[in-house]
């Protein structure tokens, strides 16, 4: 398996980012917005700030994505117009708002921590070790002190994952439709 930046995979990588990722968070989460993948794969697609992105690759196929980004960054930049075209005006407007929202309760961060987001492994690809080589990736790959990441609270098997890498929980908010653990790796405290 590979790691790359994702910038380095072309533009065309953004349809196979957005499958991936609706595919792990659909049942979670996505399907509040709409039933059909197609259309979510289109929004996401669109939106993925590339050059935050990592990628991990076996045999041609992505089978894992993380998004790393600093202070005054953001990896995912949402368009009203492209929520309205996939996802029609109510729904489109709905989502719009429930993204600001999102956005808006990102935890605030300063120049020596870097914000974790978007981690996913392929749903073919569950427990081979895909999420953690990601994270380690970033670690050594990234000059950042701290690294925060947010997990859905029942989500068991990534806090674990999370607190075997050395992540500490350190607050808990609601966001739509669960709530939502953070958790912060420390450099230092971890070498």
């Amino acid at each position: 398996m590979k790691i790359k930046r994702a910038v380095e995979c072309g533009d065309n990588i953004r349809e196979r980012l957005g499958k991936v990722y609706v595919n792990a968070f659909y049942d979670d989460v996505l399907k509040y917005f709409s039933k059909d993948k197609a259309k979510l794969i289109k929004i996401f697609a669109c939106g993925f700030m590339l050059e935050c992105f990592y990628v991990a690759i076996m045999n041609n196929k992505i089978v894992g994505m993380v998004a790393c980004m600093g202070k005054g960054q953001i990896c995912f930049k949402k368009n009203i117009k492209t929520l309205i075209k996939y996802l029609g005006v109510f729904r489109g407007l709905t989502t719009n708002f429930l993204l600001n929202q999102f956005i808006n309760e990102f935890p605030k961060i300063n120049e020596e921590t870097a914000l974790i987001e978007y981690l996913v492994t392929d749903t073919k690809h569950l427990r081979k070790g895909i999420a953690s080589k990601l994270i380690k990736s970033l670690f050594t790959s990234t000059e950042y002190k701290k690294y925060l990441l947010e997990v859905a609270g029942k989500n068991t098997k990534a806090i674990n994952l999370y607190e075997k890498l050395g992540f500490k929980a350190v607050y808990r908010k609601y966001y739509f439709p669960m709530s939502y653990i953070g958790m912060v790796y420390t450099k230092e405290n971890n070498i």
